[in-house]
């Protein structure tokens, strides 16, 4: 078939997806769930585009969650994620096995008939779910605004960006063993786990430190490269520390990590740019699995797969996080509930379950079906609940109405090093009745007007300015404390006085912290 064709068929698979997200956003669905949704719809047994290819899969895959993974790490400051980084470290490590060796164990008193294979086959099952899913974890948690308590969002979205590795090791350990069929050799094994992540963190480091040197000594005169630069960067961390036989999932996440808390030119726009690629590569992997599952397939798999669901959301998630979280006193009870609750699988586990089926393992069609129906089950159930479960057990605080950027009517970008915070503002009448013009609105002291809308004209204002309802102000400021004072001159209360949203006239009030 033509190549135009094939564009056709992708333009609108991407469509499709986007507007399903656009829509289950209003209900409370999760965007990646919709994107499966799309896959499987569009696939042989719905509208008929049939795909089999495990090797384009796993290709795809693998880039996708390279360029989440190093997105993550750059979104990610280290100032939020160092109070947690033991509580993180614990359930991205320790949890991760203790959930594969229990949900393994688990399967294998119950479901041997069912799935079956060996004790191995059941422990590399556990495995490839063992892990929580980052893009989904990342999507669900920023996407939905939850504001939480008690540093839990980071530690979250430190176990999720670096439980994958461990996940991974384990998975390729008990690959190998099943292929063998022999008796396992722990000893290598955990050798084998100790020196995947050692090498990993090393190289992840060094190679972050040596990408932010680059940028800013490379002096492109084409801005819009820089971008572009971080991302061949991201991927030449990942196929860089694999044939230097490191954990490359651990080395991209971390070199993200360093990259984003460092100082680096046009880092922004990067950011920007990795987000787009972030859900374009979140996108591209859930269009992909939904198309390569044949829903028809999984009524084999029902039974053991909504077994297994359970025994990983009620009983082995739970267990793992209390035997993680148990040194670290100043996690209460609910929060200890809530960090079980978002044990969110994703593409993770599929990706996983794709190299078993890529290995030759046997039964790893079963496998996949079943990986498939858990990661289906988990962001249904868990996905969907996670902000009505974070009210039950009041580990949420009430959110501030603040988009993390200024509308359409302001397309203007700061430095990061600078150190501002903007706001829009819609003028009405009631601003204008002690004086029509600028200065008679009572600014703070440390607040600029910086530019004024009016109609479809732009223009700098001066003190003098005759302002006009409906007029649309940027507002800026070097801190949040300031811009809350304008809001008091201008007779709006604090925006975390009102948490819900602001009715009209107040309506169109939009902030940015310019970090």
């Amino acid at each position: 078939m033509q190549i135009e064709f094939y564009l056709l068929i992708l333009s609108i698979l991407f469509f499709a997806s986007i507007l399903a997200g656009k829509a289950g956003s209003r209900f409370g669905v999760p965007a990646l769930l919709l994107f499966l949704g799309v896959g499987m719809l569009f696939g042989s047994d719905g509208l008929g585009i049939h795909f089999d290819n495990i090797e384009v899969a796993q290709m795809v895959g693998t880039v996708a969650l390279s360029a989440i993974l190093f997105s993550g790490g750059l979104d990610t400051k280290i100032k939020d994620i160092r109070p947690v980084l033991g509580p993180g470290v614990m359930l991205a490590t320790v949890g991760v096995l203790l959930t594969a060796v229990a949900t393994g164990l688990i399967l294998y008193l119950i479901l041997p008939h069912e799935i079956g294979v060996t004790l191995m086959g059941c422990l590399l099952l556990a495995a490839t779910m063992s892990s929580t899913d980052s893009a989904s974890v990342f999507s669900i948690l920023r996407g939905r605004g939850l504001n939480l308590r008690h540093r839990l969002r980071p530690t979250l979205e430190l176990e999720s960006g670096a439980n994958d590795p461990m996940a991974y090791v384990l998975v390729l350990t008990f690959i190998s063993l099943v292929l063998q069929g022999g008796e396992p050799h722990y000893g290598s094994a955990l050798l084998m786990l100790v020196s995947q992540l050692a090498i990993g963190a090393v190289a992840g480091w060094l190679l972050g430190k040596a990408m932010v040197w680059l940028i800013n000594r490379v002096g492109l005169d084409n801005v819009a490269l820089y971008p572009i630069l971080v991302l061949a960067g991201s991927f030449f961390v990942f196929a860089a520390t694999y044939y230097l036989k490191g954990n490359s999932f651990l080395a991209v996440y971390l070199a993200g990590l360093v990259v984003g808390n460092s100082r680096f030119v046009h880092k922004r726009s990067t950011r920007n740019f990795f987000d787009a690629i972030t859900w374009l590569a979140q996108l591209s992997m859930f269009l992909i699995l939904g198309l390569l599952v044949n829903p028809s397939e999984l009524k084999t798999v029902l039974v053991p797969g909504l077994v297994i669901s359970f025994v990983m959301i009620f009983v082995t998630r739970p267990l793992s996080v209390f035997a993680s979280l148990a040194p670290f006193r100043h996690y209460t009870l609910r929060d200890r509930i809530f960090v079980s609750w978002v044990g969110l699988r994703g593409a993770v586990p599929i990706i996983f379950a794709i190299l078993c089926r890529a290995a030759g393992v046997p039964h790893s069609a079963e496998m996949f079906n079943i990986v498939f129906l858990c990661t289906l089950v988990s962001l249904v159930v868990q996905g969907t609940t996670l902000p009505l479960v974070a009210k039950w057990l009041r580990v949420s605080k009430p959110p501030r109405v603040r988009p993390q950027a200024l509308s359409a009517d302001f397309d203007i970008d700061f430095p990061e090093e600078i150190k501002s915070a903007t706001m829009e503002i819609e003028i009405t009448p009631e601003m204008l009745l002690q004086g029509t013009r600028l200065m008679d609105l009572g600014m703070p002291e440390k607040t600029l007007v910086i530019m004024v809308k009016r109609g479809d004209h732009y223009f700098v204002p001066t003190g003098m300015t005759v302002l006009h309802a409906g007029d649309r102000l940027m507002v800026i400021s070097d801190n949040q404390r300031e811009l809350d004072a304008t809001l008091h001159a201008l007779g709006i209360a604090p925006l975390q006085e009102h948490p819900q949203r602001p009715k009209r006239p107040w309506k169109n009030v939009f902030f940015d912290d310019g970090d």
